[in-house]
């Protein structure tokens, strides 16, 4: 796995140098060559925090439709598929997608390749529920603002966020991928326009100074696709 994490950070850190913040997934997913034990991050199943979030809130899809963004492998989508979401599941790397479908060949998720910068409009203001799994610390600081408001343009008015990923204090040194919100980052989800729900955080020996949060925002039941746009566009709050 050591190897893989330091094939990782010298694929990043080649596009950084291009101004390329998204362009590495593809050549690593690439590189992987179907062997998901050359993802860091791919788990065997569901992250346990979604399977837990879903467990605390009795979470039962009932035909309401879902997002995850960045889906890696598809475990998560596929977890809410069974729970009776209409899920929609996207990645910016095509082999990912593939990946998806070849794994899950009878599966009810409607997998796309898709950039959430530059997503379908339709999806803006359009999910139910949107699941943002370690997706946001996995880009640059640089980005962070902007990843934020990407993220939080999803939820349809009354839609739920959930935020899943590592938190760090305040000021405290990191480097990455991937890079840890800070608590100040983490307040960006409220400026994008949301309302925090809740806010879980867990520690975790082994990740120390870092820890697990997971967290729910909600879009006003007033607000619609033209505020969506707006914040994507990274012109409204």
């Amino acid at each position: 796995m050591a190897d893989e994490q330091r094939t990782a950070r010298e694929i990043v850190q080649e596009h950084l140098q291009r101004g390329d913040g998204v362009g590495w997934f593809e050549p690593f997913y690439a590189l992987a060559e179907g062997n998901p034990a050359r993802i860091p991050w791919a788990a065997s199943g569901p992250r346990r925090d979604l399977v837990q979030w879903t467990r605390e809130s009795h979470a039962a899809g009932n035909g309401q439709s879902a997002l995850v963004i960045g889906c890696g492998l598809g475990d998560d989508a596929e977890f809410l598929a069974e729970l009776g979401y209409r899920v929609t599941a996207f990645d910016i790397s095509a082999t990912a997608i593939d990946w998806c479908k070849e794994r899950f060949p009878e599966t009810a998720v409607d997998y796309q390749v898709a950039d959430m910068f530059a997503p379908p409009p339709v999806w803006l203001g359009g999910f139910d529920l949107v699941v943002e799994d370690y997706i946001v610390q996995a880009l640059p600081l640089e980005m962070r603002q902007a990843s934020v408001q990407a993220v939080a343009a999803f939820p349809a008015p009354g839609g739920l966020l959930l935020a899943i990923g590592r938190g760090i204090e305040d000021g405290a040194e990191r480097s990455g991928p991937p890079w840890p919100l800070t608590g100040a980052e983490l307040a960006l989800f409220v400026k994008a326009g949301l309302l925090r729900v809740s806010f879980h955080r867990d520690s975790d020996a082994a990740i120390a100074p870092q820890f697990r949060y997971r967290a729910e925002f909600r879009r006003g039941a007033k607000q619609g696709p033209a505020q969506a746009l707006a914040q994507i566009d990274g012109i409204g709050e």
